[in-house]
């Protein structure tokens, strides 16, 4: 039977206090696939063996397949022998071992959800974590199984001349009716989502890396023939991770061939497969007339991160998905330390931070907020968040800063040894951590249990007569679902002290693990300016009244990157703030920042890429995060009205900047170019905000004469983004040029999707009916439907119309790809947030959704959180 069941259960909540070790264990497991285009045959031949004493039924996941024949011990069964619905097969009377065989049927061309077996382009794939593996036959779909696979792939070889999957080919041959096979096999045991499967027509470049040890490994990039000449940064940047991996961590590669492949639809980033890494194309494929700087950087980060899984998530995985960011956490830590030695360390900390302080700490404040080792779930696809991954990898960091970098060496060192072949817990990470430093974290432990973000207060006081400054530091965290009284949190506190010429004094790390202390520096005849938070060490929101005149003093001395551009953001803050409450500019305080700005743009820091940042307001988003209720619209306008008067101030030095970085005439992707490209583009910005022809026409110019995807896109961005008369053409333009590039024209569809007019609602109305958009597409949703979210003077027009078409194109994504439409729902988690009549009118709709028939789980449990 085929199910197609979307409709949710009574209580789909699922508790850690309720995890049992699996029932019965799969030592070896082998899958025979026939595919064709009508559908497809999987034979699943499991080695069973019962796990402890106890006489349970055999209980196998599976949903949405067809369900052929199943036989014991080559004994084929009757129908009164099982028992199948459309979530499991149980059988009740089995041995204690035994083999078990499952035929079943899918359809992969009609899987639009993109979870198990599917189609891409025309091509299989397969994506299988967290539970797509139970869509293609009946299995023990948990982490905590951990199974020894052959996969034998039969396919027509015309249409399949390509046939992958995981481990190392063990053999091939041909058939007389025009197809052929592969079998491959992986020797390491491995859960069932991080199996994978690959078949089509795709072309590949080839590579090989030498490990430490002397081992040659064939290295294959995958993908359709007309964009195989965009590989070549990928396979730069896999080899780098291979290398780093080796001199940072002591770990090789372990296999004889890593493959990995570019699709053009799926669901998240990428995916760590055991050997065969199946990649969304936007994280593969770039060269620089389709990639920005952005995208390149953006593909090491994933090539990296999803190579260093093959130590931290396959050969130690975890036990069950509560423990999702014993893999995820800890392997972003390891992708951002990789980007960091790879270029500006003190930008990646920044850019890291505001990811985390735009999503991460929203989610913390808002209705699904949850610790970064969850206490229960509805729909597990729905953690995979900030607070699992980004949140997750802050608090990774905190312990590689209280043990330092050997001590970290000395505990991962343990924790892979130990539990290699293993699925573990966050625990068990953790005790590596004390065991191998003898320390004890038992209190650090509540940044896995406990949800919220923590604030960190601190009153200074000086006393001129006895020249003691002090510094009383307490912290709190607000209640979060399920969870109203906190206990305090095991904070390390990086800070340092200014003197008034700005040398640095005292920098250390305070452990703050108490509601309230208090630090007392001698020898201070004048009040020290401090630098809190430095390197932000901490995961926390800071309540530091620091006068604007200190802020300044931080800007121009601080010897930390991150701590000097968090001063100019502070001060930026203070002068945004109260204009949107209906306040108006402190002129003195403008005056203040414009001076800095020169001072900056004069004495240049040696990294350019750090002064680009500097010169950038926060983000709209942030900015309007900041107060309550949260007035977006007006964030917005405020924010653009003062980067227009700042554009006009700053024109000059602006001007200087954009000549001055002009950059070399051949292409680089240097750190040194890269930090041209991004200075010489922010000053861009600045010079078209002053809303002059002059300004249009360097970026008209720009546009025309640009030999890279940074500078041309930067300069449609800019001019998108202001009152350009000429936009219709432009778009028009850009479309005729890169209308054969798939991922060029999601920036396209994205960038007309958050142009501030009233009529981009509109046009992102009309776009869904465009040639190039479907709505199947994950990319393509998120770069119109999810890109318009982030308008926010036209998302948030009073009027309610973004809100009621969001909610329109949620229930219609419902029944093709619920993933994806839960996404999007999250835009609605601050409801509460907002002012009137915004509050109520996001609220309507989520009603709207709520009531909708047929809701799958995925967008019931966002949408009834929000309106619990």
């Amino acid at each position: 039977m085929l199910e197609n069941d979307l409709s949710p259960a009574v209580d789909n909540t699922v508790y850690l206090r309720d995890y049992q070790p699996p029932a019965f264990v799969i030592n070896k497991v082998a899958l025979d696939f026939v595919l064709g285009a009508e559908h497809t045959e999987v034979t699943a031949t499991l080695s069973v063996v019962r796990n402890g004493e106890h006489q349970d039924a055999l209980r196998l996941d599976g949903e949405k397949m067809q369900l052929l024949s199943v036989a014991l011990d080559q004994r084929r069964l009757g129908e009164e022998d099982y028992e199948v619905n459309d979530s499991e097969l149980v059988i009740a009377q089995v041995p204690d071992q035994f083999e078990l065989q499952v035929i079943t049927r899918l359809q992969p061309h009609l899987n639009t959800e993109l979870s198990g077996l599917y189609q891409s382009s025309g091509n299989f794939c397969t994506q299988c974590e967290a539970e797509g593996f139970r869509r293609i036959t009946y299995f023990p779909d948990r982490p905590d199984v951990l199974s020894e696979y052959e996969v034998t792939i039969t396919a027509d070889q015309n249409s399949c001349p390509v046939l992958l999957s995981n481990g190392n080919p063990v053999a091939q041959g041909h058939n007389d009716d025009g197809t052929h096979w592969q079998r491959w096999h992986d020797p390491h045991p491995k859960p069932s989502y991080l199996f994978a499967l690959v078949a089509g027509d795709l072309q590949f470049v080839s590579d090989t890396f030498v490990t430490a040890s002397g081992k040659h490994v064939d290295l294959n990039i995958y993908t359709q023939a007309h964009n195989i000449d965009k590989c070549d940064h990928a396979m730069r940047s896999l080899k780098a991770a291979m290398q780093w991996d080796q001199e940072v961590y002591g770990r090789e590669y372990d296999l004889d061939i890593f493959n990995i492949v570019a699709v053009d639809d799926f669901n998240m980033g990428a995916m760590e497969n055991k050997g065969l890494n199946i990649f969304n194309s936007k994280y593969v494929l770039a060269d620089q007339d389709t990639a920005t700087d952005d995208d390149f950087e953006g593909i090491e980060s994933v090539v990296g991160h999803e190579y260093f899984h093959n130590w931290s998530g396959n050969r130690v995985t975890c036990r069950d998905w509560f423990q999702l960011s014993l893999k995820e956490g800890f392997t972003v830590f390891r992708d951002q330390e990789f980007s960091a030695d790879m270029g500006s360390r003190a930008v990646k900390r920044i850019r890291d931070v505001q990811m985390l302080r735009t999503y991460q700490f929203k989610e913390d404040a808002g209705p699904m907020a949850h610790p970064v080792r969850p206490d229960s779930y509805q729909e597990i696809n729905n953690f995979y968040t900030v607070t699992i991954y980004e949140k997750g990898a802050e608090v990774i960091r905190m312990m590689h800063a209280l043990v330092g970098a050997e001590g970290f060496r000395k505990a991962t060192d343990l924790y892979f040894d130990r539990f290699d072949g293993q699925a573990v817990t966050t625990e068990d990470f953790v005790q590596c951590m004390e065991q191998a430093n003898h320390i004890d974290l038992g209190q650090f432990r509540r940044w896995y249990t406990q949800a919220g973000t923590p604030q960190v207060s601190v009153v200074q006081q000086h006393d001129a007569g006895s020249g003691v400054f002090t510094l009383e530091f307490s912290q709190s965290c607000p209640a979060t679902p399920g969870q109203t009284d906190k206990q305090p949190f095991y904070i390390p506190l990086s800070f340092a002290l200014l003197d008034q010429q700005g040398k640095v004094h005292n920098a250390q790390t305070l452990v703050l693990d108490q509601a309230k202390q208090t630090v007392e520096f001698k020898g201070w005849s004048q009040p020290p300016v401090v630098s809190m938070l430095r390197g932000f060490c901490a995961p926390v929101k800071l309540a530091f009244d620091q006068s604007d005149a200190d802020l300044a003093h931080l800007v121009e001395y601080d010897d930390d990157g991150f701590a000097r551009w968090e001063a100019m953001q502070r001060l930026s803050l203070n002068l945004i703030l109260p204009a949107i409450e209906g306040g108006s500019i402190d002129e003195g305080l403008y005056e203040n920042i414009i001076t800095a700005l020169r001072g900056l743009i004069a004495s240049a820091p040696p990294d350019r890429a750090i002064l680009a940042e500097m010169l950038t307001l926060p983000s709209a988003s942030y900015i309007a995060d900041q107060g309550r209720p949260i007035k977006a619209r007006a964030a917005y306008q405020v924010r653009r009205q003062l980067q227009a008067r700042m554009a006009q101030d700053l024109q000059g030095e602006m001007q200087q900047l954009f000549d001055a970085n002009q950059g070399a005439a051949a292409f680089s992707l240097s750190s040194e170019a890269m930090a041209q490209r991004a200075l010489k583009n922010r000053a861009l910005s600045y010079l078209v905000a002053r809303e002059t022809d002059a300004g249009y026409q360097l970026a008209e110019t720009q546009y025309e004469q640009a030999t890279n995807m940074t500078d041309r896109l930067a300069a449609f961005a800019a001019l998108m983004h202001s009152d350009y008369p000429a936009k219709a053409e432009l778009v028009d333009r850009f479309y005729a040029r890169y209308q054969n590039q798939a991922l060029v024209l999601d920036k396209w569809f994205a960038l007309q999707a958050t142009v501030p007019d009233e009529a981009t609602l509109q046009n992102v109305q009309a776009l869904l009916k465009h040639a190039a958009f479907s709505i199947n597409n994950p990319n393509k949703v998120r770069s119109l439907i999810g890109a318009y979210t982030a308008n926010m003077p036209s998302f948030h027009n009073v009027d309610g119309s973004g809100y009621a078409f969001l909610a329109d194109k949620i229930i219609e994504l419902n029944a093709i790809n619920p993933q994806i439409a839960a996404r999007l729902a999250g835009a609605f988690n601050s409801w509460r947030d907002h002012a009137e009549p915004n509050s109520s009118l996001m609220k309507q709709q989520l009603q709207r959704i709520n009531d909708a028939a047929a809701l799958s789980k995925d967008i019931k449990e966002i949408v009834s959180k929000a309106l619990a």
